[in-house]
């Protein structure tokens, strides 16, 4: 049986059951307070699992709650950026009572990951991130949360902590690439200047690069069976014509027996050693997904339409091209008609 006792005007429910854990709640009247015993106690008599207070969660109990729930469905893999993105929430803010986390505690947050050297859209999109953690982590463990990320937005934008992507228009120079290259074959081995190579050419994902397998290479149609990201359908599987020299690249890679794939490095550690080389040679602001960029609009300056770089580079939505296509003027102006 709850008890309910009214202190200083308001009325306190408590609901005693073995094998739960207490449950109190104030209200403002008696008739609420029973209300909501009631309701616990049904729960508790049918079994269900236990109805949690919120005043007790931290970030990363809702974190845990989150990755629970996706294994049911779509687990979330180590090396993908949700999981980073997820560790570093926990790092940062895993401590926090989430019931009484403020938008002046997500602006720390996001002045910290700034010190870190996130830009406001990689900070927008930890944010983000965290929303859908306490949203659906809430639903699992049954707790209702306020809003807080919500409520944060305004002040993290007046603080220019998050913001939308720029576009990106950097492309390496011929002869950035070719030191870039050289550096990775001479300071980690062939094989990491190959993979750089091999995006470049083919405007492949540096995880599409890590994963392909010598078993997705048609030598018949010079093409190669890719598992691309979706963003609602997970991976999808696409056969990418393999254009630019990529196909030869790939050819000349050592077959090792037992390896199955075509370039045996992890993604994370080809991304440090292609960052490594850049600071290295003091060449600025160059990132290696802006070899996706590099391959996409080397194609068109190679003459391919518009729906044949789509089947290389699997857009979708054709307009999403132009973020890629970054054409040099001179290339243009040395076609034209003299």
């Amino acid at each position: 049986m709850a008890s309910l006792v009214q202190r200083d005007g308001r009325w306190r429910a408590l609901v005693r059951r073995k094998g739960y854990t207490p449950q109190c709640r104030t209200f403002a009247t008696k008739a609420e307070a029973a209300a909501w015993a009631r309701r616990v106690e049904a729960q508790m008599d049918r079994g269900e699992p236990e109805v949690r207070q919120g005043d007790d969660l931290t970030v990363a109990d809702l974190v845990q709650a989150y990755r629970k729930l996706r294994d049911k469905a779509r687990p979330i893999r180590d090396d993908s950026t949700e999981h980073y993105q997820l560790r570093t929430l926990e790092r940062l803010l895993g401590t926090y009572r989430v019931t009484r986390m403020t938008p002046d505690d997500l602006a720390g947050f996001g002045a910290a990951r700034r010190e870190e050297g996130a830009g406001p859209y990689t900070i927008n999109m930890d944010l983000s991130k965290l929303g859908t953690v306490l949203r659906y982590g809430a639903a699992a463990l049954r707790v209702s949360l306020p809003d807080v990320v919500g409520s944060a937005r305004p002040l993290l934008t007046h603080l220019r902590l998050i913001g939308g992507g720029g576009r990106r228009e950097r492309r390496p120079t011929d002869d950035e690439l070719q030191r870039i290259l050289e550096h990775l074959e001479r300071e980690h081995g062939a094989v990491y200047a190959d993979a750089v190579a091999f995006a470049a050419c083919t405007a492949m994902r540096r995880g599409e690069v890590c994963a392909l397998r010598w078993a997705d290479l048609d030598a018949a149609t010079r093409c190669a069976t890719v598992a691309r990201k979706h963003p609602r359908k997970g991976k999808v599987v696409h056969r990418v014509p393999v254009v630019g020299g990529g196909w030869e690249i790939a050819q000349r890679q050592p077959r090792v027996d037992g390896e199955e794939r075509v370039f045996p490095v992890h993604e994370q550690t080809l991304t440090k050693y292609f960052t490594w080389a850049c600071t290295a040679l003091s060449i600025p602001d160059l990132h290696l997904h802006d070899l996706r960029h590099e391959g996409t609009s080397r194609l068109f300056e190679a003459g391919y339409s518009v729906p044949e770089v789509a089947l290389v580079t699997g857009h979708k939505n054709l307009g999403h091209l132009t973020r890629y296509t970054n054409l040099r003027p001179e290339d243009v102006a040395a076609k034209a008609p003299r």
